[in-house]
């Protein structure tokens, strides 16, 4: 990988990730008696740990029920996307797969706990599918986007891939009937222009 440091800054910390171009960003809150301030985007900084385009979008989602897993989610070129998931309430195991051409991890995943209370997010470029395990009841997540939502450039993977091979950390209580089929990885799968 090409740079292993982390990245230090007043309000955020970034940290790499073994798949390049994934990064867990830590925001440091300032708190007081009162509670805490914390920074939550900055396109300055953000741009240094590789977001290139502006942010275009946000999503939030509710999810209610402890082990429901919503993913493999990713968009094609020309409308490739990169985003930030953050967790604003409860916690889920969140998971990034490379789905890259041509990448040396090809097909590899990382998986990071974000959470209410650690404050971490994950900063995910283009080319990775996505998808999160909620760890208890009654999650809430924010994304930021690169890119609009686009159905007609819209891919997902199934979950239980056994090419990708996800450990999930916990049993799987839900998953739409979207997210339940997907494709499997085939041969003919060699990665997803970016």
């Amino acid at each position: 990988m090409e740079n292993l440091e982390v990245r230090q800054n007043t309000r955020f910390d970034f940290h790499p990730t073994p798949l390049e171009g994934l990064w867990v960003v830590q925001r440091k809150p300032i708190e007081d008696p009162r509670g805490f301030f914390c920074r939550f985007f900055c396109a300055e900084e953000f741009q240094e740990a590789g977001l290139k385009k502006p942010i275009a979008q946000i999503n939030h989602t509710y999810t209610k029920k402890k082990g429901t897993v919503r993913g493999l989610h990713f968009q094609y070129p020309p409308h490739a996307e990169s985003k930030i998931v953050s967790c604003l309430r409860g916690e889920v195991y969140d998971v990034a797969v490379d789905i890259r051409k041509g990448s040396p991890t090809l097909l590899h995943w990382h998986g990071e706990i974000l959470s209410a209370s650690n404050q971490k997010s994950l900063l995910i470029p283009e080319g990775f599918a996505h998808g999160f395990q909620t760890l208890v009841e009654d999650c809430e997540l924010i994304y930021l986007h690169s890119v609009p939502f686009y159905d007609h450039s819209e891919g997902a993977i199934n979950i239980a891939d056994q090419e990708i091979g996800i450990i999930w950390p916990i049993p799987i209580t839900d998953i739409s009937d979207r997210d339940l089929h997907p494709p499997f990885i085939t041969d003919k799968f060699k990665g997803v222009e970016v």
